[in-house]
């Protein structure tokens, strides 16, 4: 593929990808994959290390990461049969970004709440 050499480009050619974007930026997707850049983990692990998150919207996020080639799922037979979860080359990968986006995040923690208060301030009713 060629590389876009204008911003412009780059939007055209990330319309496509937006569902996997979209799916991908949740606060869970990003927890999620966190935990598993420590290493391979079994379903009830990751739901003890999240904590908050319910067993459906875990099923869900792990389903949708393994649909998009993310994370791999491993079912050992046993009793009761064990599954394991972990990062895919391509989940590999992602983390980079998101640890970057998350610099950011911090770096611009207080410029973001700044701009917050000057909107709300401005936007309150008289």
């Amino acid at each position: 593929m060629e590389k876009p050499s204008h911003i412009n480009e780059i939007g055209q050619m990330c319309r496509p990808v937006g569902q996997l974007l979209q799916s991908i930026g949740s606060k869970w997707v990003v927890l999620v994959l966190i935990r598993l850049s420590e290493r391979p983990k079994r379903f009830s692990e990751l739901k003890r290390e999240i904590g908050t998150i319910s067993q459906k919207v875990l099923t869900s996020v792990l389903r949708d990461l393994e649909r998009n080639g993310i994370v791999d799922r491993t079912v050992t037979p046993s009793i009761p049969p064990r599954v394991d979860y972990k990062l895919t080359d391509l989940g590999e990968s992602l983390l980079e970004p998101i640890h970057a986006l998350g610099v950011w995040a911090i770096e611009h923690e207080g410029d973001v709440s700044e701009a917050q208060k000057r909107f709300e301030a401005q936007t309150e009713p008289a």
